[in-house]
């Protein structure tokens, strides 16, 4: 079985402090797949009807792979998105498709999305300048998240606690970056400095974590030194995180849900998620070996009992 990992850096340029790559490139050697780490500068798109076969990779005609697994979230640029796009026209299975990954970076399109499908949704509005301050608090009140409508690991999220506060921000905002988009959504008190972390593969929720601020601030993120402990799947946990997925198409999932006075509401749903945060509060939880099983599972290579689901190696045991 052989695999790229569409990412931002490729193996050699990669920073030590990434952890999900190395990761997927170290359980995919003791598997015996063949994996290698693709940017999407490397490649040269050209369409034709004629070479359905390979693809133009550092200046080479290069067999195709037999999966991609894009890596990039909410960065996913224009080109990357016609890579992904161009590979699966060509037949490679990708886990998760072009139409998910475009539609998960726009966080206003994801919550549309949701709120369709009569999913429960923080109430969210786009910021349209000039900013009607009146109706934001009428509608959403103070204080008031803040988000750029593309960003992950927490980034171009604020909270604004007042009205004073937000004037300011919106002044700012409108001077410096007049074509900025963003969105403005109410804020779940409940909630402050903490939420959950749902990760579903292929239509199952391997695990789920709560995650904590350590410095009082409202966003919870352990890219942002936020802690993790593991936290019960209960029946609602998981209807919310599958039924995310289902809507939005994807594979693999980071599903963020908001506590809400003994409920919860869905937050943000990412596309690549990262997972060394629920590896460290699941120790048992192998994520990366958990991906490669349903990789194989979509290309038809369960073969060997060794690479089957647990739940299926334990009946056949039986």
């Amino acid at each position: 079985m052989r695999g790229w990992i569409l990412y931002k850096f490729d193996q050699s340029e990669m920073p030590a402090h990434i952890y999900e790559i190395p990761r997927l490139i170290e359980v995919a050697a003791a598997q015996g797949i063949d994996i290698q780490v693709v940017k999407p500068e490397q490649f040269e798109l050209i369409v034709t009807r004629d070479d359905r076969k390979s693809i133009m990779l550092n200046g080479q005609v290069t067999p195709l792979p037999d999966f991609l697994l894009p890596r990039m979230g909410a960065g996913t640029t224009y080109f990357a998105l016609a890579i992904i796009r161009h590979l699966e026209r060509l037949g490679v299975t990708v886990l998760n498709n072009s139409s998910s990954v475009e539609m998960v970076r726009d966080k206003l399109y994801t919550q549309q999305v949701l709120a369709a499908s009569n999913l429960p949704v923080p109430k969210t509005m786009f910021g349209k300048f000039p900013v009607d301050v009146d109706l934001v608090e009428r509608t959403l009140g103070f204080p008031v998240v803040i988000k750029t409508l593309s960003g992950s690991l927490g980034s171009g999220v604020y909270l604004s606690e007042d009205r004073k506060n937000f004037e300011d921000i919106m002044t700012l905002i409108e001077s410096t970056k007049p074509g900025a988009n963003i969105i403005l959504q109410e804020f779940i008190a409940n909630s402050r400095g903490r939420d959950l972390r749902a990760f579903v593969i292929g239509g199952r929720v391997v695990a789920c974590m709560q995650r904590q601020a350590m410095d009082g601030g409202f966003r919870a993120n352990v890219a942002r030194g936020g802690s993790t402990t593991s936290y019960p799947l209960t029946p609602e946990i998981e209807l919310l995180a599958l039924e995310s997925s289902r809507y939005l198409g994807l594979d693999i999932a980071g599903v963020d849900l908001l506590f809400d006075e003994g409920q919860f509401k869905i937050c943000e749903v990412n596309s690549a998620p990262h997972f060394k945060g629920l590896e460290s509060c699941h120790p048992d939880l192998n994520i990366a070996e958990e991906i490669y099983r349903y990789v194989r599972a979509r290309l038809g290579l369960y073969n060997t009992v060794n690479h089957l689901p647990p739940i299926l190696t334990d009946a056949m045991a039986n």
